[in-house]
């Protein structure tokens, strides 16, 4: 665990409470730094948030704004969710922040949680830095969510809504919508993604209460594979744009709602071409060949992707990457999975049942399904699985067998100790 998480678990309790009232007592403390920041777009969703963040950053980026952009979880350094004016901040200055804020939460005799402590942090660094933009991700939810103390974002995007985190957002996937368009607010236009038909009419029941425009995908704009590169349709204009330089038939929809996005703040169209070129976003189908895991799989001449992904949303995107990946070159696939132990695994594996890849679970530091019982799970979906003792075991066996393609895959933080595993390979 790196030094700043440390110090935060420390000093802040680690549950997940969600409500507003301690966050809206911190930041008047603080003096509300949320009402202070640069020109808001306030992203919310299951699926695709952080992706979505990285594209409408590079594009903006593009087109010579200076833009702020907050994001969690991190996956080596806690510093990864806050970049200030385009640069992860620097570890004297939010240690320097995060003591301003124990400060204020004594003289208050006042508590936060740390992701509430992380976000005031966030707003309270970036109203303090000049920039043009500011990018906030939600973090879980959105009518109680720490960040839905902005009032008056510029603009609200919700990627596409799904299940997950079901012990505090349930399993009716309308109150999800619900809850996570708590993010639509008066006066301020709202991109939208493909939604399932109950999310899509809870969030236009919420854009209606609050006076809302929506911009829908599928609905007032489309968004296409061409050729090579992406089409992108309104009513009024169309734009013949490179593809995203992120892995996966799935970021065509997340490019799309990021160029929508753009289309909002008027950013010219080559700063889109450019911004879709330039965008990175570690931990979603990247390829992995540097670092002690990259350098074993480019020795056995294979391929290595890492993915975040850890609902069955995300484990569908991932099979349709993959099924695509081997029609067009075959090799033999392994899949090494670890996953927390309060995620569907079952609906995980149920999405890659017909990969035919051989499956090895691992753990990793936190609350980890067990190996074994993981590997049990990806059994009952007819998958051969087997529990090893850590990633490097789990590769060395893939490669052992054959297998000329690898993807870890499962969980955030399963991606961040890969990455961890080299300076190399540190999202920077």
């Amino acid at each position: 665990m790196d030094p700043v998480s440390e110090r935060l678990r420390a000093r802040h309790p680690q549950r997940i409470d969600l409500s507003l009232e301690r966050m809206r007592v911190l930041c008047a403390a603080l003096g509300d730094p949320q009402h202070k920041l640069p020109p808001v777009i306030h992203v919310a969703g299951t699926n695709g948030k952080g992706s979505t963040v990285a594209l409408i950053r590079a594009i903006a980026e593009a087109a010579g704004l200076k833009v702020h952009a907050y994001t969690s979880p991190h996956l080596v350094r806690f510093n990864e969710r806050i970049r200030l004016a385009g640069t992860l901040i620097e570890d004297d200055h939010l240690n320097a922040i995060l003591d301003r804020i124990e400060a204020v939460m004594a003289e208050t005799d006042s508590e936060a949680t740390v992701f509430e402590s992380t976000t005031a942090a966030a707003f309270l660094a970036m109203s303090e830095t000049p920039a043009d933009l500011a990018i906030i991700e939600v973090g879980l939810g959105g009518v109680l969510d720490a960040t839905n103390v902005i009032e008056r974002p510029l603009l609200s995007v919700i990627a596409p809504v799904d299940y997950d985190h079901a012990e505090f957002l349930g399993t009716d996937l309308a109150a999800i919508a619900s809850e996570k368009a708590g993010v639509l607010k008066a006066g301020a236009p709202a991109v939208i993604a493909r939604q399932k038909e109950e999310a899509m009419a809870a969030i236009e029941r919420r854009a209606a209460d609050v006076h809302a425009r929506l911009t829908v995908l599928g609905v007032d704009f489309d968004a296409w594979a061409e050729r090579g590169g992406l089409a992108f349709q309104t009513a009024e204009l169309f734009m013949d744009l490179p593809a995203p330089a992120l892995a996966g038939a799935h970021q065509i929809d997340n490019a799309a709602l990021a160029v929508a996005a753009a289309v909002e703040l008027d950013l010219p169209e080559a700063a889109i071409a450019e911004g879709l070129k330039r965008v990175r976003w570690p931990a979603r189908l990247q390829r992995i060949s540097a670092g002690p895991y990259g350098a074993a799989a480019k020795a056995a001449e294979a391929e290595l992707w890492l993915d975040g992904g850890h609902n069955p949303h995300a484990a569908r995107a991932l099979a349709a990457f993959l099924a695509e990946r081997q029609a067009r070159a075959p090799r033999p696939l392994a899949l090494i999975c670890g996953m927390l132990n309060n995620k569907d695994a079952g609906g995980f594996f149920a999405a890659l049942k017909d990969s035919q890849a051989t499956v090895f679970t691992v753990g990793f530091d936190g609350a980890a399904a067990e190996p074994t019982a993981l590997a049990a799970v990806a059994r009952g979906h007819g998958l051969a699985a087997t529990p090893a003792g850590s990633v490097s075991e789990a590769l060395d066996l893939a490669l052992r067998l054959g297998a000329g393609r690898v993807a870890i895959c499962g969980s955030l933080y399963l991606a961040g100790e890969v990455l961890g595993a080299s300076e190399e390979t540190w999202p920077v």
